[in-house]
């Protein structure tokens, strides 16, 4: 007669099984006075929001134009960044090269460095006296500071760090094996990275264009600073909230629930990417 084997029941709990009993109250405070932190100032930004005259201050002029214009730069700067950004992140992610850590760091510098530095920073090399500013403006003729085109590039600049990380991180997942049976087929590196590399890749570079299209949307510091704020040139939403501030808050807080929605909208559209990743 053999005994059956006894299953042992101190092991790990089953994966995704949520830990039972009363969570701890000294990590519970914390975590709702943080939750109050993030959603108290929206609750009060809805609260104030002048739902009465909403759609009557949504057609206002100065408000479609400021949302044209920021629709408009947002789109072409995210454009720039994938036709930029997509092949960069392949450059850090498939390609040994001395300095590779130092040339991503320099990649995500504009992720943390204060945007009107930016804007400081792009006006000292693209403005009329700038090291290549002012040799486009002699053999070209062209100007881009307080332009669309420096709105763009502002934007740009400020939004390509996104795109990258996104894209870099979803080709070191990809399973390289298929890239590889491609090339054994005889396939260049070029139809390898089209045909094969970048439908792999697409979920990350779609999320990483929507962020990029959304931080694009945002940008305050270094639009203001390269390219000034000119009604239907350079006069994006975020500096038309600003300006609306100082003279009439409701318009303010009309504009501010555009870019808020916005902002809701494109966090739902990732939110299975983020939360349902093992």
């Amino acid at each position: 007669m053999t005994n059956a084997p006894v299953r042992d029941r101190t092991g790990p709990t089953p994966r995704g099984r949520e830990a039972s009993g009363r969570p701890p109250w000294m990590l519970v405070v914390p975590a709702l006075i943080g939750l109050v932190f993030l959603v108290l100032p929206l609750a009060g930004l809805l609260v104030r929001a002048p739902w009465t005259t909403l759609p009557g201050r949504l057609a206002e002029p100065q408000v479609l134009e400021a949302l044209r214009l920021s629709l408009v730069t947002a789109t072409i700067a995210t454009a720039a960044c994938l036709l930029l950004g997509v092949p960069l992140a392949w450059l850090l992610a498939r390609v040994e090269f001395p300095g590779r850590r130092v040339v991503r760091a320099l990649v995500t510098v504009p992720l943390v460095l204060p945007p009107v530095v930016g804007g400081v920073a792009l006006l000292l090399v693209l403005g009329r006296r700038g090291i290549v500013g002012q040799w486009l403006e002699a053999s070209f003729g062209v100007t881009l500071p307080f332009t669309t085109a420096g709105v763009v590039i502002a934007e740009a600049f400020v939004a390509m760090p996104f795109l990258v990380i996104s894209v870099e991180g979803a080709l070191r997942g990809a399973d390289q094996r298929f890239e590889e049976a491609a090339a054994t087929l005889g396939a260049s590196r070029w139809t390898v990275f089209r045909r094969v590399t970048l439908p792999m890749v697409m979920p990350g570079v779609v999320a990483g264009a929507v962020l990029c299209w959304a931080r694009a949307l945002g940008e305050f510091g270094a639009t203001i600073t390269f390219a000034g704020n000119f009604p239907g040139t350079t006069r994006t939403m975020p500096l038309a909230v600003y300006l609306a501030l100082e003279t009439e808050p409701e318009a303010a807080i009309v504009l501010s629930l555009v870019l808020l929605a916005v902002s809701v909208v494109i966090l739902a559209s990732l939110r299975d990417r983020w939360v349902s990743a093992p």
